[in-house]
Parts: C-alpha cells; sequence; structure tokens
C-alpha cells in the first residue's frame, strides 16, 4: 500500500464536516495539509487540531468561486507546503427549493461554487501534479448527481456536472500517473445537513464525516497501479 506520510494535501472546504475530518485522517497519516474555506476562525481551529497531529498545516481564506482568488491563494499555497500531491475538492454548497421559487441568484450561486469552483482549482493545481506524473484528485459529488430529487434541482445539476468533468478528467490524466476519483456519497451528517433539515443531530446508524474520511484514505493508500475511479458511501438505515 501507497505510504502518505509526508505527501502534501489540499483540501477545499477543510474546516469543517467531511473536509475536516479528511484533514485529520491524512494528518494521522503523516500528511501535510492545506485547508481552504471563508470562514477564518473555524480554519484557524481546524489548523491547531492538525498541528497537534505532527504535521504541516496551513489555511487560506478564498472564495473557490471566485477565480482570480483561486489562483492567487493556489499559488501561494502550494509554494508554502512546498509541493502538492493529494487535492480534494469538497467545498460545495446546498439549498432547498422548488424549480420556480427558488431565486435565480441562489440558483447560479450553487453552481458557481460547486462546478466552477472546482474546475478552478483543478485547473490551478493539475500542472503542479502533471510536471511530477504523479498524483490523486479527488472530487466530492453525491447521490444527488447520480438521480434527481424534488426541491434541489439546482444542487442535482451542479453534482451531477461535478461527475461528468471528473470522469472526463481522469481519461484525461491516467497518462500522467494522475489518479481521479469520484465520490457519490449518501446523506452524512454534517453542519449542511443539519442546517438544512435533512437530518436530527445524533441520528443513529447514519453515515458520519469520519466514514467518508476513511474511504478517501483507503483510496489513496492503494498502490500507483490501482485506481479507486468512482465509489458511493451509504447509511446501513434505510
Amino acid at each position: 500500500m501507497s505510504d502518505l506520510k509526508n505527501k502534501k494535501a489540499i483540501i477545499t472546504g477543510g474546516g469543517r464536516g467531511l473536509g475536516k475530518a479528511t484533514a485529520l485522517a491524512l494528518a494521522k497519516e503523516g500528511t501535510d495539509i492545506a485547508i481552504t474555506g471563508r470562514t477564518e476562525s473555524v480554519l484557524k481551529e481546524t489548523v491547531s487540531e492538525l498541528e497537534a497531529l505532527g504535521v504541516k498545516a496551513i489555511y487560506s481564506v478564498f472564495d473557490v468561486g471566485n477565480y482570480e482568488e483561486v489562483k492567487i491563494s493556489v499559488k501561494s499555497i502550494i509554494e508554502t507546503l512546498g509541493g502538492i500531491d493529494i487535492l480534494v475538492n469538497n467545498a460545495g454548497i446546498a439549498a432547498i427549493g422548488s424549480f420556480n421559487e427558488m431565486p435565480v441568484q441562489q440558483w447560479s450561486e450553487i453552481i458557481q461554487t460547486n462546478v466552477m469552483g472546482m474546475y478552478y482549482v483543478t485547473k490551478e493545481v493539475l500542472p503542479h501534479l502533471i510536471y511530477k506524473n504523479e498524483g490523486d484528485i479527488i472530487n466530492v459529488s453525491s447521490t444527488a448527481g447520480l438521480n434527481g430529487n424534488p426541491n434541489i434541482s439546482a444542487y442535482c445539476a451542479s453534482k451531477f456536472a461535478v461527475i461528468g468533468m471528473s470522469e472526463s478528467l481522469m481519461k484525461e490524466v491516467r497518462k500522467n500517473n494522475i489518479r481521479v476519483n469520484t465520490l457519490t456519497p449518501s446523506t452524512i451528517e454534517t453542519d449542511m445537513t443539519i442546517e438544512l433539515g435533512m437530518l436530527n443531530k445524533g441520528s443513529e446508524n447514519v453515515v458520519q464525516p469520519e466514514d467518508f474520511a476513511e474511504l478517501i484514505v483507503a483510496g489513496l493508500k492503494l498502490p500507483r497501479r490501482a485506481m479507486l475511479k468512482s465509489a458511493a458511501l451509504w447509511s446501513t438505515n434505510p
């Protein structure tokens, strides 16, 4: 199995939820971490937890949906970390509302963050991985990207787009020894799903962020000759 010690990872939306759990899991493997997000206080707190695990940890505050911010921030992150091996595109937003009731601006913001944000960050990281002729990109989609559901049309559209973009990229960069993995988790107990009213805190038999992080680590530790193209994570509770 591949050793993740001293690897360098960027995790977008890394201050809480799935991103934070993934950052902590990778730090326990000895990976140096950069987390990004829009709330500095949350990022600072998570960086302190990561540093306590004995790895180099930094944060960067920017909006993944703003390409100019992404260009400047990703360049600075890679220079500070001393390289990049792993990108986890986790940042995303969601909202509930019918097709007609949801404001056009809100629908557009979901697409801008979830699709264009992933594209922007990947576009800035990818040349470094191609130059090294090795790397891993993990894109977080959702079961909402596999089947449409009522009242989340923007979120579904964005996650369908993530799958298409990820699979296209995977076929482009396999020749560069870069593995692109698309994850489609079902509902996980995070701050976002609780805030949206999808779950109650402490729900029994519901997938936790730590479970998701274990899947990511397992995929990354596969021998370089093997690639986890896609994976879905479901709760045992129907």
